[in-house]
């Protein structure tokens, strides 16, 4: 047996060094996108709150102008604030959520209604969804 078999096995020290920068390249390419990763997390976040607040005003809205015993204001309703928390003051790390809802006549009973949830500075277009209602004779409750 020859001695130059004996060194053809094993690992040299480029060869590792080599092969530990490109497992670092690759951890810090990982590592770049995390901030991203959050950001987009939040931002769903957000959206989904912004999503139930704004599905649960157009069913209230709905409901109500179903309802024959009601009276319609049409217009916009003042602004107001809903916590994302759903707890009436805010609590730590809660998200005051603005929603606008406007309500005109297209035709004899028959309403749009427009919800807009918007979450300043963060967003202040928000999501924004509109609906047609009309009123139902037998969704009468409350009548006299």
């Amino acid at each position: 047996m020859s001695s130059s078999l004996c060194n053809d096995r094993g690992i040299t020290l480029v060869e590792s060094v080599v092969a530990i920068m490109i497992v670092s390249i690759g951890l810090m390419g990982l590592l770049s996108m995390q901030p991203n990763a959050l950001k987009t997390t939040s931002k769903t976040d957000h959206l989904g709150r912004a999503a139930m607040i704004l599905g649960e005003e157009l069913a209230n809205k709905e409901l109500e102008l179903m309802n024959p015993c009601n009276s319609i204001t049409t217009g916009t309703a003042a602004p107001r604030v809903v916590n994302t928390s759903g707890q009436a003051t805010a609590t730590e790390g809660d998200l005051p959520m603005t929603v606008t809802t406007t309500t005109t006549l297209v035709a004899t009973n028959v309403w749009r209604v427009t919800v807009q949830v918007s979450w300043p500075p963060l967003n202040a277009t928000g999501i924004k969804e509109s609906i047609v209602v009309t009123r139902q004779a037998n969704f009468r409750f409350g009548c006299t």
